[in-house]
């Protein structure tokens, strides 16, 4: 079976040898095989809709400038459907392209598992920037915002849309926190009078520009959370403070809102404090021009 995927691979994939279907994606163009491609209902779809040319089907995958399913990506998602063997070439960095790839293709659900875990591991310090693009992509409602699941809109990710962004939320959450040390005794003598900065004062810093341009919904979810360890809960309400002040400069104030955080006492079953964060529509953005 081994010999049989790996021939199908290299001289039907790779080689195009024997095809009978041209499959174009912008300026790429594969020499494919039918029965491989019937593997996907999309591509079942198109080939039962596409014109023949000399014998061979002709299809043109549709792809927007602005679609996350990237040429790469295409590539190693059209390689699964003849061989495991494309599995190899899911990078950190092409990983988000393979995942809307199989998304699209459909009938590929190992690809896509693997893909998301890529994905997964790929959300870091060096790469938040873009995965707050896509969190910001995907929004929760302003006023019923939680870290539990609720509905996200239909995207190129399909049903990951949502694992994704749990994914990011937590990376912001739980993740991130841990990797700068903002536990409680670094986050106390990140408050101290030093002259210079203490490596958790240097953490929190970085951890407060971060969550200036974390999407509102998210914030909020976030900085709500008990789960948000950063130390004692007057601590994160002060964290929300400062992270406020930052957005004012930037998320908030692009959106036209006043974005606010009160340390409610006698919440919970327990009777203790709660960090509950707001967001109105700033009357100046209402005024009619």
């Amino acid at each position: 079976m081994t010999t049989l995927i790996n021939h199908l691979y290299h001289t039907g994939f790779q080689s195009g040898n024997y095809a009978d279907t041209l499959l174009h994606v912008h300026q790429n163009t594969y020499h494919l095989h039918a029965i491989i491609l019937s593997r996907s209902p999309y591509l079942v779809q198109l080939m039962s809709t596409s014109p023949q040319v000399s014998g061979q089907r002709v299809i043109y995958i549709p792809l927007g400038k602005d679609s996350e399913a990237t040429l790469d990506g295409f590539a190693i998602a059209l390689g699964y459907l003849y061989s495991p063997a494309s599995l190899a070439l899911i990078k950190p960095e092409n990983a988000r392209g393979v995942l809307a790839a199989g998304c699209l293709l459909g009938g590929v659900d190992d690809l896509c598992n693997y893909a998301y875990e890529a994905c997964r591991e790929a959300i870091n310090l060096s790469t938040i920037a873009s995965w707050l693009a896509f969190v910001d992509a995907t929004p929760h409602s302003d006023d019923t915002a939680s870290p539990g699941p609720s509905p996200i809109p239909t995207s190129a990710f399909g049903s990951y849309t949502l694992r994704l962004r749990e994914s990011v939320l937590h990376f912001l959450m739980i993740i991130l926190p841990a990797e700068l040390d903002l536990c409680r005794d670094s986050l106390a003598s990140s408050r101290s009078n030093s002259a210079s900065p203490s490596p958790a004062s240097s953490g929190r810093d970085t951890l407060l520009q971060i969550f200036s341009q974390v999407p509102f919904d998210a914030f909020k979810a976030i900085v709500e959370s008990p789960a948000f360890q950063i130390g004692s809960e007057q601590a994160r309400f002060q964290f929300a403070k400062d992270a406020i002040q930052l957005r004012k400069h930037g998320v908030a104030r692009s959106t036209g809102a006043e974005e606010a955080v009160v340390l409610a006492f006698g919440g919970g079953n327990t009777g203790g404090s709660v960090v509950h964060v707001t967001r109105k529509i700033s009357a100046v953005s209402c005024r009619p021009l």
